[in-house]
């Protein structure tokens, strides 16, 4: 797949020109699947009106909102209980999956009982938008300090599509999010590459290549 991942969202120019590229053309023609899911296991979100807002383009992140041809709910939970020829074909016609924000190990665990984490490796052209939860899952790891849902493994491991782990909603001292000195104490015990994000920064994976698109701050912690 192409990967997009980002801390909030596709919040300024230089994240949507990217998302464009990775398109291949404009947004106004590209079809869309919304992935709720990882908002339902995290106790500041949950279901009810955050999901809602994510589905609606209604938050404070714009990805839902950024004028699609078409935008659908791919919701993982259900997944499970009905027949993969009713979705499958649908995620594979579709341009681009937007993924929200909210546990990391939830989506992971998600993802892996609908089987979609089985389809992406065949997913070539299809573009991954994360938002925060929705990047961190394709890294090995979150950390500790991001486990809130604890998965049936016991760990705080992901999927391990990248080969670095993210933290992300990087802010100045004493704002909402997180700090440079927590990130750096955070990826001490990861044990591998990690970047740290802000709102304003996205990762781009395309073909293991890995791009940083900024208009905001972030840094590379090596082990």
């Amino acid at each position: 797949m192409k990967l997009l991942l980002t801390s909030g969202g596709v919040t300024n120019t230089s994240i949507r020109d990217a998302l464009v590229d990775l398109l291949g053309k404009p947004i106004a023609d590209s079809n869309a699947l919304c992935i709720p899911t990882a908002q339902y296991g995290h106790p500041w979100c949950g279901p009810g009106v955050k999901a809602w807002q994510f589905i609606s383009g209604n938050s404070e992140n714009p990805m839902v909102d950024l004028g699609w041809k078409s935008v659908g709910v791919l919701e993982l939970t259900a997944l499970p209980s009905i027949d993969e020829e009713r979705w499958v074909p649908l995620v594979r016609e579709t341009d681009v999956l937007l993924v929200a924000g909210g546990d990391a190990l939830y989506l992971c665990h998600w993802m892996r009982q609908s089987g979609l984490a089985d389809l992406l490796p065949s997913l070539q052209d299809t573009v991954w938008v994360g938002l925060s939860a929705g990047s961190m899952v394709m890294t090995p790891r979150i950390g500790e300090d991001f486990v809130e849902w604890r998965s049936p493994t016991g760990d705080d491991s992901t999927l391990g599509i990248v080969d670095f782990s993210i933290c992300p909603h990087l802010a100045q001292e004493g704002m909402p999010g997180n700090s440079m000195a927590e990130a750096e104490k955070w990826a001490a015990d990861i044990a591998g590459p990690a970047y740290v994000i802000d709102d304003q920064t996205a990762i781009q994976v395309v073909d293991g290549t890995v791009e940083v698109i900024s208009e905001g701050h972030w840094k590379l912690l090596s082990p």
